[in-house]
């Protein structure tokens, strides 16, 4: 298995918001995170780092008792997100300056040929199989609202004025309900987890051909990418082959 990981500030942004966790290749639990921060001074900063190293002990901590069974592995990934979502929130009631911040999370735990995964906010995650990508996550946005609702096309909410909005994120309620999924994950396939500076810059045709190509580091050329087309935000990148 191999891994890649680009983080980058983008070409408009004071700082970077985003946070990742991202295991060596010959870690016993394959685990992997994206968080993209957002509200207040340093608030997104802070949230998604807190997020996700919240969720890494926690996975860590309860994994060796958990690994017997699918319906438990999904369960944890389930379980630190919601515990990341009430240590976040807490933190933002302590501080006036962190009141309202927040951050997407989407983990995804690698065990035994499947991809255990745990999604909150606008972030994805896509798997590549042979000649096809699939969004394996669904945007937790104003915008994926209104297409669900057939009130605009897909075309359409490429530009759309509140594309950044979204109705769920981590850390700005006490309680949040996270969508979980277990899915295949086989010999050849890849999985990308990044967060929507990426996805708002980049086509999803351009994405599959550059994870397709062989380059030493893919993503560090989506991130190249990124900012060509203007690098409006912070930039993320997971690759796992």
């Amino acid at each position: 298995m191999e891994v890649f990981v680009t983080s980058d500030i983008g070409k408009t942004r004071q700082i970077n918001e985003d946070f990742y966790y991202a295991s060596n290749p010959n870690d016993p639990v394959k685990l992997y995170i994206v968080a993209d921060g957002m509200g207040g001074y340093n608030g997104g900063e802070i949230a998604s780092k807190l997020a996700t190293e919240t969720a890494y002990n926690y996975i860590l901590s309860n994994f060796e008792k958990s690994k017997g069974d699918k319906e438990s592995l999904l369960s944890l990934v389930k379980s630190s997100s919601k515990y990341a979502n009430m240590i976040v929130y807490e933190k933002s009631r302590e501080n006036e300056e962190l009141k309202n911040m927040g951050t997407t999370l989407d983990i995804c735990l690698i065990y035994e040929n499947k991809a255990f995964i745990s999604h909150i906010g606008d972030s994805r995650i896509y798997r590549i199989r042979k000649e096809f990508m699939r969004k394996l996550t669904k945007d937790h946005s104003y915008v994926q609202q209104l297409l669900d609702e057939g009130k605009i096309t897909k075309e359409e909410s490429i530009n759309h004025p509140k594309k950044n909005m979204l109705v769920k994120a981590l850390g700005c309620t006490e309680y949040i309900e996270p969508d979980v999924t277990i899915k295949g994950f086989i010999k050849g396939d890849i999985i990308l987890m990044c967060s929507d500076g990426l996805t708002n810059m980049v086509s999803e045709d351009e994405i599959f051909k550059i994870l397709k190509e062989n380059t030493i580091d893919p993503s560090k050329e989506l991130i190249k990418r990124a900012n060509e087309l203007g690098g409006l935000d912070n930039i993320t990148a997971i690759i796992i082959k």
